[in-house]
Formats: C-alpha cells, sequence, structure tokens
C-alpha cells in the first residue's frame, strides 16, 4: 500500500505542482477567497470527492469516505496581503519556480498545503479509503484575521471531526501545540487643562506610561514551559486623546499582544494587569473582539482570545502523524515539535479539545515574509503523508 501511493504520487507530481501554482498565483486575502474556493471546489469535483459543501461562512469542505471516523485536513486559503511589490524579489502572485522553490504569497502559509491534500484524498480514494475512514479537507477563510473563528462555525454547523491535521507550515515535522494569546486594550482616564496650566489637570499619558513600564517589569516574571516556551507581553500600539496639543490629554490607551504558555488564561492574564495599573479607579481593560463580514457577506465575531494547547506526545494521533512523516521522509531527522505562532488549533483543540497535529509543507519562518517560498520537494512528501496517515492513524486507534 506504501509503495502503491509513492507511484500515484509520483504519477501525479507534475499536477499537484501546477495546481500550487495555481492556489498561489489566486490573489486571496481575508474576506476576499470567493475565487479561490471556486477553484478549490472545481478540483474536488474533477478528481472525484464524494460531497463538497461551500458553508454559511464560506469554508470549502470536500469530503471522500463514508466511515465512523470523521478525520479533517485544515489549511487556510487566505493570506495577509502583499501590496510591497518593490521588496519582492518575484511578483507575489505569479507562482514562478526557481531554484526548487515555489514562490508568492500564501506558499507556505499555508495554500500550498491544501492542494497537497486534495490530491492526497484523491489517491487515498483510488487505492480504497478503508471503511472506517471519512476524510474531510477544509480550506478555511479569514484565518488571517482571527484564527479559528471560520473553524469554529463549520464545526458548529457543519461536521464535528473526530481528528484534525493542520497544515500550517512544519517543514515536514509534526508539531503538538502552541502558546495561546489574548489581545487587550487598556484605557485611562485623566483630566484636561491648558498646557500652560498642567497643574490644573492630570495627564493620562503620564499615568499610562508608568503603567507600560509596570507590564515591561512584569514579563520579567512570566512562566517558561519546557515544550511551549515562555509567555510574552508586548505593547504593540498607544494613543491618547486631548482638547489640542496644546492641552494635558484627558485619556491614553495602549493595546497588548499577550501570548499565553501552559498554565495561563485570559482570567490570570487580565489579572496581571490590573496589578500594573497606576490608577485603578481610572482605568478599564477590555479584551478585544473581532467582527467582519466573510466573502459570503456573514457577520462573524468572536472575543479575541485564543487558548493555549498541547496534544500529549504519546498520543494515537502524535503516534500515527510521528511514523507516517518518518515512512515519506526516509533517512531525514523527524522531529516532533511546535508553533511559535497560532493556528487553527486554538479551535480544534484548544475550544473543541478535538486531538489536533501539525504537518504542512514549507517553513514557519517565511510566513507573511518577503519573497515567501515553499521548497518544491516539499509537495510529493507531504501529499504522500496526506494519503498514508488514514492507514497509519487506524493502526494506533484499534
Amino acid at each position: 500500500m506504501e509503495e502503491r501511493i509513492k507511484e500515484l504520487v509520483k504519477k501525479y507530481e507534475s499536477d499537484i505542482i501546477d495546481f500550487s501554482k495555481k492556489i498561489v498565483q489566486t490573489k486571496s486575502y481575508s474576506s476576499q477567497e470567493a475565487e479561490l474556493v471556486k477553484l478549490l471546489e472545481d478540483k474536488m469535483k474533477e478528481l472525484g470527492f464524494d460531497e463538497v459543501i461551500i458553508d454559511e461562512t464560506g469554508n470549502i469542505i470536500g469530503r471522500v469516505g463514508n466511515g465512523p471516523v470523521k478525520l479533517l485536513y485544515d489549511a487556510h486559503i487566505d493570506t495577509v496581503k502583499a501590496e510591497d511589490r518593490e521588496n519582492w524579489s518575484v511578483d507575489p502572485f505569479s507562482g514562478e519556480i526557481k531554484d526548487g522553490k515555489l514562490y508568492g504569497r500564501g506558499s507556505s502559509d499555508e495554500k500550498v498545503a491544501i492542494g497537497c491534500m486534495i490530491y492526497g484524498a484523491k489517491i487515498l480514494k483510488e487505492i480504497g479509503i478503508p471503511k472506517e475512514i471519512s476524510l474531510y479537507i477544509l480550506g478555511s477563510v479569514q484565518e488571517e484575521d482571527c484564527d479559528g473563528l471560520s473553524m469554529y462555525y463549520t464545526f458548529n454547523e457543519v461536521v464535528k471531526p473526530d481528528f484534525v491535521v493542520l497544515g500550517e507550515p512544519t517543514s515536514l515535522d509534526v508539531y503538538r501545540g502552541h502558546r495561546g494569546r489574548v489581545e487587550v486594550e487598556i484605557i485611562t482616564k485623566g483630566k484636561s487643562s491648558h498646557a500652560a496650566h498642567p497643574d490644573k489637570g492630570d495627564n493620562a499619558i503620564y499615568k499610562m506610561a508608568q503603567t507600560v513600564l509596570n507590564i515591561k517589569e512584569m514579563t520579567k516574571n512570566f512562566k517558561e514551559d519546557l515544550f511551549l516556551g515562555k509567555g510574552t507581553a508586548v505593547v504593540s500600539h498607544i494613543e491618547s486623546k486631548a482638547p489640542s496639543i496644546n492641552s494635558v490629554p484627558y485619556e491614553a490607551k495602549i493595546f497588548i499582544d499577550r501570548r499565553l504558555t501552559v498554565g495561563e488564561t485570559k482570567e490570570s492574564a487580565i489579572k496581571e494587569f490590573e496589578s500594573c495599573l497606576v490608577d485603578k479607579a481610572n482605568s478599564e481593560i477590555r479584551v478585544l473582539t473581532y467582527e467582519t463580514k466573510s466573502w459570503k457577506g456573514r457577520l462573524i465575531s468572536q472575543e479575541k482570545y485564543f487558548p493555549t494547547w498541547i496534544l500529549e506526545e504519546d498520543h494515537p494521533l502524535v503516534k500515527a502523524g510521528f511514523e507516517t512523516a518518518k515512512l515519506v521522509r526516509p533517512n531525514e531527522d523527524v522531529k516532533i515539535s511546535r508553533w511559535i505562532f497560532s493556528t487553527n488549533g486554538v479551535t480544534s483543540m484548544g475550544r473543541f479539545h478535538i486531538p489536533s497535529i501539525g504537518f504542512g509543507p514549507g517553513d514557519e519562518w517565511l510566513a507573511h515574509a518577503v519573497d515567501e517560498y515553499v521548497r518544491v520537494s516539499d509537495l510529493p512528501k507531504a501529499t504522500e503523508f496526506y494519503a498514508l496517515l488514514p492507514f497509519k492513524l487506524l493502526e494506533k486507534i484499534k
């Protein structure tokens, strides 16, 4: 069976590469994924998927097989922007291949992964999908704006799988978790007065400045986890309000990106920030909310809290993923690791507690980068992994 999968991956290798180029050439910024969804829908139908759905949010879901074990491969199909064309050495939407690398926005993060998943499902069906398995391929939207949100709607409304594999870049290693995140703003009130009479006012910026320094000092004592690393807090933006630039400001606001390691939650982070406030009576801490229409016009929203998650190393899904990765990468050093950034795993594992791992072509450090690329040699290996994993998973859970 493994040799048959290798033969079919070799047979379709040029098709996989050509389709990956088309995916990269199809611009799909967050909330603007309609054209790419159409491309994926046509390909799934062409390759004989048993079912293809575009849900109310605009995610595309293809299925092969009809067994009781629901295995879902997810790849978000939106990207961050690439409007700084002058900084790229190639057109970010050309899908140009040179020196064994496919260049373009979304090549590593992570549109090419879904092309490999689709062909992996096609090969799985061609050799005979195990009767126990239903394999779903999810092309999720708006992940770059709010990771996990569109998946949350799909899991509640369309299908709730038993196992999830995320196609975010892992350098073809197996990942099993990452830190969480909460995004907050702190507002401090003061009292305005003429800048010539500062003693008559209460300067909100001065109070906020000391609060910021307190936050910086607090980060030195954040928890550190051996696997996920240390939590962080970054004050990323500051603004103020005053009647004029010749006035004492009556309000100051900061935005904070707080990364959460094991044992840290939204509640613990807010408690920490409360301890940093200089003027508690006149300050407020708010968790931010994301709210935007999808390309289908649906207004989706959620609080910007993304839970930390880890799947234990001896879980059957991790074992199956590791064994499969070693088979598709013979004589290479395959690692079990974790992402530094965040993924849709905040929903699959963080909120729904569905066992989840990551395996994807490309490298995490190339995400959002100028001259983003994916190694062409990653594509057949990833496709082979996605075709083979259902068999290895069944061996582990039987």
